[in-house]
């Protein structure tokens, strides 16, 4: 299971049609609308020891803790990829997206945030930056 951590506008969702589309299922609250949608969805992977994307913002320790929890029962590896972006960067993205959120809800996300800590039971956990357009891996150093 990958995990998504990041702001709105970070590039997550772009990140996943570069390099997950072809080979993870995609569980996201902007397209499945409701927790319920989000529950079966999931159950169906784990039965199917299907590979899992969880492209959310998954902001705070509490909105990760469920989601480690349920991929630790079903013996996966929970794999992290932190989307390390500004602000400026992130509503300057925004303008540019066909369903651009609201400024208020990038800053107030942005306060949320709690980095990532291997602690919360990932296996390995990497960070995202976009540098001239292009998305840049690297191992995360807290």
């Amino acid at each position: 299971m990958i995990i998504f951590i990041g702001i709105p506008a970070s590039g997550k969702s772009s990140f996943y049609k570069d390099l997950f589309f072809n080979s993870h299922i995609r569980i996201s609250m902007d397209l499945l609308n409701t927790r319920y949608k989000e529950g079966k969805l999931l159950q169906y992977c784990f039965k199917t020891q299907s590979k899992i994307v969880i492209d959310n913002t998954n902001i705070n320790k509490e909105s990760r803790k469920k989601y480690i929890e349920f991929a630790q029962r079903s013996k996966y590896k929970v794999i992290g990829y932190y989307f390390d972006s500004t602000i400026q960067d992130c509503m300057e993205r925004n303008k540019n997206r066909k369903d651009s959120i609201n400024e208020i809800g990038i800053k107030s996300k942005y306060k949320e945030l709690e980095k990532p800590l291997y602690e919360e039971g990932f296996d390995k956990i990497f960070s995202v930056k976009i540098i001239e357009q292009k998305f840049e891996i690297r191992d995360y150093e807290i």
